[in-house]
């Protein structure tokens, strides 16, 4: 059937999506109780697709760059680090000046943090 999706298409769009209104940055569980957010949760399955689908979620991450919120932009931008390292790189010196900030956390602390400071950041890790 035209117009249909398959099940993985649908699951990575809500994924995309949910990074795409991310307003939190956080790659492992949080909090006293380790709780994984939805939103890393949808990073994860994003980060999960790469191996199967590598061109339509780089198509999907380049949306997410261009459309999502500060966090959206960073997991996008680490997510690029996997699968084209060159274009990360890219995303991330474009992001190196963008005074917008979002939350993060590590474990149980949270923080606010500027895009460009955690661009700078991750290109001096590189």
């Amino acid at each position: 059937m035209f117009g249909m999706r398959k099940a993985w298409e649908r699951e990575l769009d809500a994924a995309v999506d949910e990074l795409v209104s991310a307003d939190t940055l956080a790659f492992g569980g949080v909090g006293i109780a380790g709780t994984t957010l939805p939103v890393t949760e949808a990073y994860e399955r994003v980060a999960a697709a790469l191996d199967d689908h590598p061109e339509e979620v780089r198509r999907q991450l380049d949306r997410v760059l261009a459309d999502g919120t500060p966090a959206g932009r960073a997991y996008a931008a680490t997510l690029l680090e996997r699968v084209d390292p060159a274009a990360a790189r890219a995303a991330w010196t474009s992001l190196r000046d963008d005074p917008s900030e979002f939350t993060t956390f590590v474990g149980c602390v949270m923080d606010r943090e500027t895009l460009g400071n955690y661009a700078s950041q991750r290109l001096t890790a590189a």
